[in-house]
């Protein structure tokens, strides 16, 4: 379980295929000194297991599913990424609950400078809009952000100056994607909300009225 708030901005110093998937190595210095083998850390937003580290590096693999599903799919070589470490017990929750696992690809549409921020504009996969309200949390490559406006199925987002200034945010053009990954809680919502039929045909609603 993460936050959305980013640690520090990694470079990838070595990128390995492995037939669909990937061995990434990432200059992490900052925050590789508390790190073991086994830890969660969220890369671009996605969650991935520390398999290597050493004093200035850590590595990780993405399998196949993770990498297609993922902005993963389309790194190199010097690329900068957002990196978070997963949330302690007890630690503060600066942002909001944020898993690591990517729901969707997003197209950046716009990049606006609006003192004293940034004006971000980004389409969503159709079905990731129903997921999403204004004022509500959404993690665009890790970074927790608060949709300012929606229309459908463009959310904007203002951004302050300290989030672009200490994210890859600032590196980001017109036509870039971005992992996307909506409020968990927005998932569970519509999930219990939306009619279940069971083998037989029998809804939950026609269950209850039964008495079960």
């Amino acid at each position: 379980m993460f936050t959305g708030l980013v640690e520090h901005v990694g470079q990838i110093r070595s990128l390995v295929k492995h037939g669909d998937g990937l061995s990434l190595t990432i200059e992490a210095q900052h925050i590789v000194q508390n790190m073991a083998v086994g830890d969660s850390v969220a890369v671009d937003g996605v969650c991935l297991t520390v398999v290597h580290c050493t004093s200035s590096d850590f590595s990780v693999d993405a399998v196949g599913e993770t990498v297609s599903r993922s902005t993963l799919q389309t790194k190199s070589v010097h690329a900068r990424v957002n990196l978070e470490r997963a949330l302690l017990a007890g630690g503060r929750l600066g942002g909001h609950f944020v898993q690591g696992h990517v729901d969707g690809l997003g197209q950046i549409t716009s990049i606006q400078k609006r003192d004293p921020g940034y004006w971000l504009e980004v389409r969503l996969p159709d079905q990731l809009v129903p997921f999403v309200v204004e004022k509500g949390s959404i993690a665009l490559d890790g970074t927790s952000l608060t949709i300012a406006h929606i229309d459908v199925p463009v959310v904007s987002l203002a951004i302050i100056p300290h989030t672009w200034k200490t994210t890859t945010l600032q590196d980001k053009k017109v036509g870039d994607t971005m992992n996307v990954e909506v409020d968990i809680l927005a998932k569970y919502v519509r999930n219990f909300l939306q009619p279940h039929k069971t083998s037989d045909g029998l809804t939950l609603e026609r269950l209850t009225e039964l008495g079960y």
